[in-house]
């Protein structure tokens, strides 16, 4: 019996002995052991994150850096770019500091590294998740190459004011799409932490930064908490449940708080509600703007922040210098300040950074993957997919050929101030690229087309006639050089040369950085300048193709009735102008879809599908008087979420639904026929809406639930299923539980989110 009992001992003692050194145990007995010998002073230099100068996109800091990671005074260092300068900086924090920590080396690595895919909006347009997760990979892969192994990435704010510049930056208006995009690019970056080519994601920006009031960036957001859970909240949720290891909080406030210090938001909903394990970050000097908020001094903000649950000060430093005397007066707590550096310990020991501080970084990696020929290959295979065809008009007199595409022959006039102009390509935010690499329309089309036609080529018109807003949408090094010729001399050069062409194509509307952060517009418009080149050009009677760059959804009416072919390239990245002659040559066929409505007037927004039907909707096409509607424009949108075109057409025949009336654990299947009717190869994103009838709060008119991008030949029919069980019903309701409610649903599926089939089905519990 004793010797019972000693083998059960013995085996009791190996099974803790394992359980206590799994990974999380053996990561916890190192940081316990490393906190017992940190100093406040060096604890608190974990939660400092300073900029390093070479990339500044807000106040520049002058402090000495190098003297301060000596210190350990420095939790890592972001915008930082080569392989040299992050070693040499890693080596001072691991050779020349008291514990030798390694930092952390973040930088905005938005839509790509050095190869550079089309803006986050413009991704988005792809709905292909597969491609969009490889647009990550390939980042991780090039920045990590380069040093850097976390990115401020990806930004998921849902966004339906075309007003806000950082609409650019996220994937559009609807949260199911959304999140699927989140899940897409945390799985991208991240991967499973375990490679020297995977890193860090951010997801930003927590909460509601979409939501600013005016449009206006930075500006002030208010909702309830019930819009909050259903319209905004789930995809930081989404990417959240995938594993992404960091947060950034918002500029915004929530409530009434500022969101960088904000507790309910920060520690109840996004530590307790959702389970996030990471630690979390301010915006640029995020911490030091809740002064101007007003709701205290540098002091009182920092303590804030950390008892709210922000873990790392992006520039500002009020953690670093103001909280020992908050910790003296009682007003943080020491396990405060333990929690958050723990976080960032942890996540350094995640990358290895312990175990190898060099480990991101190659000098021979960076020669053979950033770049590269293959990736650059790739994004040009990507961007293509990302346009949005949004008219393809027949011309002549029996209204049977298009525009597009266009023919390898003849003259073609390419005309614009974006026509030749590479820098401006890739966009906004692709700060580590280098925009002398990027590809230009006029390249592209010479490229596609070599000898087999003759482009000629006039400016027309500068960006604009007010020389100052050229200026305030001409930073990081992306200005259009404005030509100081009369407007008139430059519209005679450009109809000149359309009067010798077969074609003209018109590379219009906004420059990279009249979008992204502090670009917000009140007039969405093409800038008038341009639109008087265009107005002109349509005077020579010749068929115009409009290749519009844009970062947001912009007002076309005008447009729309008077051009015959639009193709939206957003802005398409290193590759822009080879993807660009792709489609316009027809090697590539469009097939991106709008995930943000396009309004007919500015003062539709913001504008999107899921709105709520009111107690007095509009049933008529237009106006009806004691109605939800305008006097001077109708309520629809001008191109609505979902819409584009195809050089092919889809016929979709009428929606089968398995069965007219359910119980709750029953799975609804909804079908419809797709079937290409056109001549030529093609790919269409069938969508699925559903709604919800009658509830106990009110419920919008639509909200997508599903979607499938697929390909047909000319003539083939596919059959395109969508399963439906009670997940895809529930919402928050007014006490904010995540369920449904049984009755009757509009099953919906179509091309796009106004052109739908629809049948009604009942659900019950």
């Amino acid at each position: 019996m004793k010797l019972f009992f000693s083998l059960l001992g013995s085996l009791f003692f190996s099974l803790l002995v394992t359980a206590q050194t799994t990974p999380d145990a053996t990561m916890k007995l190192f940081i316990d052991g490393l906190m017992r010998k940190m100093t406040l002073e060096e604890k608190l230099g974990q939660l400092n994150l300073p900029g390093s100068g070479d990339i500044v996109t807000g106040q520049a800091q002058s402090s000495d850096i190098a003297a301060k990671i000596r210190a350990g005074k420095v939790g890592g260092l972001f915008n930082i770019k080569s392989v040299a300068k992050i070693h040499d900086v890693q080596r001072i924090a691991v050779e020349q500091s008291r514990l030798k920590i390694p930092l952390l080396f973040g930088m905005d690595v938005i839509h790509g590294y050095e190869t550079v895919f089309p803006i986050p909006l413009g991704l988005s347009c792809t709905w292909n998740m597969p491609l969009i997760e490889r647009t990550a990979r390939i980042a991780a892969i090039e920045a990590s190459a380069d040093g850097i192994n976390w990115t401020f990435s990806p930004m998921v704010d849902i966004a339906r004011d075309a007003r806000w510049g950082r609409i650019a930056e996220g994937s559009g208006e609807d949260p199911f799409l959304g999140s699927m995009v989140a899940k897409a690019m945390v799985r991208g970056y991240q991967g499973d932490l375990t490679s020297a080519n995977q890193i860090l994601s951010c997801v930003k920006h927590y909460a509601l930064y979409g939501a600013a009031e005016s449009g206006r960036d930075y500006h002030t957001v208010d909702m309830s908490r019930q819009r909050m859970y259903n319209d905004y909240f789930p995809p930081y949720k989404a990417a959240v449940d995938a594993g992404a290891a960091s947060v950034m909080a918002s500029f915004n406030e929530v409530e009434g708080i500022p969101a960088t210090g904000n507790r309910w938001l920060l520690t109840n909903v996004l530590r307790k509600q959702w389970g996030f394990k990471g630690f979390i970050v301010t915006d640029y000097t995020g911490i030091n703007e809740m002064i101007d908020h007003g709701v205290g001094n540098l002091q009182h903000v920092s303590a804030m922040a950390l008892r709210a649950g922000i873990d790392m000060d992006m520039v500002g430093e009020g953690l670093l210098t103001t909280i020992p005397q908050s910790l003296k007066e009682g007003k943080i707590t020491q396990a405060e300040i333990d929690a958050a550096c723990r976080r960032i310990l942890e996540a350094k020991y995640k990358l290895g950074l312990f175990n190898n501080p060099y480990r991101y970084g190659s000098a021979d990696r960076v020669q053979k993957e950033v770049f590269s020929s293959a990736h650059r290959s790739e994004a040009r295979a990507i961007a293509a997919e990302s346009f949005v065809l949004l008219r393809n008009a027949p011309m002549g007199i029996e209204k049977k050929q298009t525009v597009l595409p266009l023919q390898q022959k003849g003259t073609i006039a390419l005309v614009g101030p974006l026509a030749n102009n590479k820098k401006n390509m890739p966009g906004t935010w692709s700060v580590a690229a280098n925009l002398d690499n990027a590809v230009s329309l006029y390249a592209g089309l010479k490229e596609v087309v070599g000898n087999k036609a003759n482009i000629l080529i006039a400016r027309g018109a500068n960006l604009d006639y007010d020389s100052l807003f050229e200026e305030r949408a001409g930073m990081f090094g992306r200005s259009l050089h404005r030509d100081s010729r009369p407007a008139e001399v430059m519209i005679a050069e450009a109809l000149e040369i359309a009067k010798q062409a077969d074609v003209i194509v018109a590379a219009l509307g906004e420059s990279a950085e009249m979008s992204g952060e502090s670009s917000s517009r009140a007039d969405i418009g093409i800038p008038k300048a341009q639109q008087d080149l265009l107005k002109a050009l349509v005077t020579t009677g010749k068929p115009i193709v409009l290749v519009l760059f844009t970062g947001r959804p912009l007002t076309l009416t005008w447009e729309h009735a008077n051009i015959p072919a639009i193709l939206n390239v957003w802005f398409a990245g290193s590759e822009a102008g080879y993807a660009i002659a792709d489609v316009l040559f027809g090697e590539v066929n469009p097939s991106g879809k709008l995930t943000t409505s396009f309004p007919q007037h500015v003062g539709q927004v913001p504008l999107f599908y899921g709105q709520k039907n009111t107690g007095r909707p509009l049933n008529s096409p237009w106006f009806s008087k004691f109605r939800s509607n305008y006097l001077d424009v109708s309520n629809n949108p001008l191109y609505p979420f979902g819409y584009g075109l195809s050089y092919t057409t889809f016929n979709y025949g009428e929606l089968q639904l398995s069965k007219k009336s359910l119980q709750s654990a029953d799975t609804l299947f909804a079908s419809v026929t797709v079937t290409n009717t056109g001549d030529r190869y093609g790919k269409e994103t069938v969508q699925l809406y559903i709604r919800d009838l009658v509830g106990s709060v009110t419920r919008p008119v639509k909200e997508l639930k599903g979607f499938e991008k697929i390909a047909l030949r000319a003539g083939e029919s596919k059959v395109v299923t969508f399963p439906i069980t009670i997940e895809d019903l529930k919402f928050y309701n007014y006490e904010l539980k995540h369920t449904w409610e049984s009755g009757e649903f509009e099953i919906m599926i179509g091309a796009n989110s106004a052109d739908l089939k629809k049948g009604v089905v009942n659900w019950n519990k």
